[in-house]
């Protein structure tokens, strides 16, 4: 992948100021949407598919091409890795690996994490690289820690790792957490010569610092 990201540009040069007053908000209220069939079918497979063979499961949220979930199936070899991208584009991307501990579904993350908290499913593992930071100012409640689906985030506990090229964006979304009850660590991302995701290459390679955000979640 070519090494021509720009870094994030944003009018917001600090932590938001209305971050404690949003994620105050959503932690007192259930969030609520209408669920689409396809978030349901994607959801069946992924029952089928524990069905099948039992084993715990890891989640990769907004896994965009899948080429995450196929390095995270190799770091988690007895467990199925989930990756979860609403962009039938992106997942068309991806060129299947001889692993068959993984799994891509096309669909809304926040449906598919409601449908496994009611059905009392918890990931051991739950990854989060390099999402949409969405960097203006205004934006605020589309990011993970501002949408009113974060509570569900917490119900399915786990160890969360976020990363981000955009230090703003992990520092929020520990914030986030911090205010939710849950102590966590901001770390630089450390160069190991293997990226988990595409993005993850494309920052490296541009010259970005890329900070992560990890904490162990009981729900």
């Amino acid at each position: 992948m070519q090494a021509n990201s720009r870094p994030v540009s944003s009018n917001q040069h600090h932590l938001h100021p209305r971050l404690a007053e949003v994620v105050r908000r959503h932690l007192q209220t259930t969030h609520r949407g209408a669920m689409a069939a396809y978030n349901i079918q994607a959801y069946r497979r992924l029952s089928t598919a524990l069905s099948a063979t039992p084993r715990p499961i890891v989640l990769d949220s907004f896994c965009g091409t899948g080429h995450s979930t196929a390095a995270l199936a190799k770091r988690h070899p007895d467990h199925l890795i989930v990756g979860v991208d609403k962009s039938a584009k992106r997942l068309a991307k991806h060129s299947r690996s001889v692993n068959d501990n993984y799994l891509l579904l096309q669909a809304d993350c926040e449906d598919i994490w409601t449908l496994l908290v009611g059905d009392g499913l918890r990931p051991d593992y739950h990854y989060m690289l390099y999402p949409n930071p969405w960097p203006k100012a205004a934006h605020l409640q589309r990011r993970i820690h501002g949408h009113p689906s974060f509570p569900l985030l917490l119900a399915l506990g786990g160890t969360l790792e976020l990363r981000s090229n955009w230090q703003i964006y992990v520092e929020e979304f520990g914030c986030a957490m911090h205010l939710a009850g849950h102590r966590g660590c901001v770390l630089r991302v450390a160069n190991t010569g293997s990226d988990l995701s595409l993005f993850e290459q494309k920052y490296r390679n541009s010259g970005h610092e890329l900070w992560s955000y990890t904490a162990r979640v009981m729900p």
